[in-house]
């Protein structure tokens, strides 16, 4: 939780932050992405960098980017030609976001995700592992919407979304929404001279909806889109800022506690939040059976449940289900996404991870259930 002292933001414990900075603070006017607003932003994130935080940076920008390059005044209507605006403009950000980053020292990935590798089990559980590897390696992953692919419209917010399901994805300790508003205010400022910037809410304050304008046109690409993303980061325990991207210094003064924007707090910490859907919400595909060691580990100790502490596998799964596991008398310990199909599971239990490795050459990883994705009851 994120505490306030004499007016500033204690965020020394915000190791891993997700940086979300929209098209507005990426391009110029129009004319395609502004070189400098970016060399600024890189400025800033490589000072995180350097100061050992985690960074994932979500860039928008692709879309204004093709439409320069093809010569277009204005934006298409129609989704096959906004798709195709999105591919020609994500070569040139990913090139300017790599580019002056490596001036710095410091390595990009691309990653392009749609909301269904975000909600489809298994593949939520094979980019997690690629992103978790980049982190590992002080790889910074610039993240974008594959418009490209994607079935839906493209419209403003959906990056404010995506910002928000990577930020549980990769436990965030942070979730940063730079825009071009203040924050969120308690009405409206462009028609109210009274309303006033609120400094912190709780994320899923469903009052919120209203001071941000609903459904209706003031919520059309404001301020609407960055409360859903604020509330889904907290449903995984993630706090959120929104704040203006206009503010010089804006990332090391929102780092240094300055109190820039708006704070949406969440409730409870990444772990707890997680525990708690898994065990409200999730149904089970089938069952592993533990001995004592392994109900020992994951209880008391709160770790990963490993293949050695597997006793027997009942029904069928695949990775990335969900699974019950239970005590060798059958009282349900936790519940939590395998790592393993349970064909797979039935092969590996009873064995170390040297063992695995041995049996199964390369995996994954070695864990059949990661401590992250498990909640014990």
């Amino acid at each position: 939780m994120i505490k306030v002292v004499d007016g500033r933001r204690q965020l020394d414990d915000c190791k891993r932050i997700v940086v979300k900075i929209g098209s507005s603070l990426l391009t110029a006017n129009g004319q395609g992405l502004d070189i400098d607003a970016i060399t600024h932003w890189v400025h800033q994130i490589a000072k995180l960098h350097n100061a050992g935080h985690e960074i994932i940076l979500v860039s928008s920008g692709a879309v204004a980017e093709g439409m320069v390059r093809m010569k277009l005044t204005e934006r298409p209507s129609d989704l096959p030609s906004l798709q195709a605006c999105a591919a020609i403009g994500q070569m040139g950000l990913v090139q300017t976001w790599s580019s002056i980053l490596e001036e710095h020292d410091i390595q990009t990935a691309q990653v392009l995700l749609t909301h269904d590798d975000l909600t489809d089990r298994q593949r939520y559980l094979n980019s997690c592992d690629a992103l978790q590897h980049l982190i590992d390696w002080r790889v910074i992953p610039v993240i974008n919407e594959n418009d490209t692919v994607s079935t839906g419209d493209i419209k403003f917010g959906d990056n404010d979304t995506l910002a928000a399901m990577v930020a549980g994805q990769v436990n965030a300790d942070l979730l940063i929404i730079l825009t071009d508003q203040q924050g969120m205010f308690d009405a409206d400022p462009r028609s109210n001279p009274d309303a006033q910037l609120l400094s912190t809410v709780p994320a899923l304050d469903e009052e919120l909806f209203s001071m941000a304008g609903g459904g209706g046109a003031l919520g059309t690409g404001g301020m609407v889109t960055k409360v859903k993303a604020a509330r889904l980061a907290a449903r995984s325990g993630c706090p959120t800022i929104v704040a203006s991207g206009e503010k010089d210094e804006v990332l090391s003064k929102l780092m240094a506690g300055d109190e820039l924007g708006t704070l949406f707090v969440a409730d409870s910490d990444p772990i707890t939040a997680r525990q708690q859907w898994l065990a409200a919400h999730s149904q089970t595909a089938g069952c592993l059976v533990l001995d004592n060691g392994a109900v020992e580990a994951i209880t008391l100790k709160h770790r990963s449940l490993l293949p050695v502490g597997v006793r027997y596998i009942e029904g069928e799964f695949e990775r990335g289900d969900v699974v019950e596991c239970v005590d060798i008398k059958g009282k349900r310990v936790a519940v939590g996404i395998v790592n393993f199909s349970s064909r797979y599971a039935d092969i590996v239990k009873g064995l170390s991870s040297e063992k695995v490795q041995q049996v199964l050459g390369e995996v994954r990883s070695f864990e059949m259930i990661h401590r992250n994705h498990m909640a014990i009851y």
